[in-house]
């Protein structure tokens, strides 16, 4: 069964820093293409950053500088680091996964999703 779970999330003061993580199941099939969303009260959910199996990584233009994307292969698991936080990255934050290409940060490409894990900023 495919499985995406996160963790990491919680509360933090704004330039504060969290690293989230996304253990999934099924990896050899999924880490072709992986990446972050999030979602914000009222808001669509937008893509954060996205890497391939290759190794090329794409972030969004609002956290370009702030966050990195990585992942640990020998775990099975995603990360977003994620630091210099500001109000406005408060949302729920969401672990996706392609099986097969083209791998690009864009909702309706991804079929696999974990349940998300909250992140608050505060100021």
């Amino acid at each position: 069964q495919v499985q995406l779970v996160e963790s990491g999330g919680g509360s933090v003061q704004a330039g504060g820093s969290l690293r989230l993580s996304c253990a999934a199941s099924d990896y050899t099939y999924y880490s072709y293409c992986m990446a972050w969303f999030r979602q914000a009260p009222g808001k669509d959910r937008e893509g954060v950053a996205v890497i391939e199996d290759a190794g090329r990584i794409s972030y969004a233009d609002s956290v370009k500088g702030r966050v990195t994307i990585s992942k640990d292969n020998a775990k099975n698991t995603l990360y977003l680091q994620m630091n210099s936080l500001k109000p406005e990255d408060t949302a729920m934050y969401y672990c996706a996964a392609r099986d097969y290409y083209p791998c690009a940060m864009q909702v309706t490409l991804f079929r696999y999703w974990g349940q998300g894990t909250q992140v608050t900023v505060s100021s």
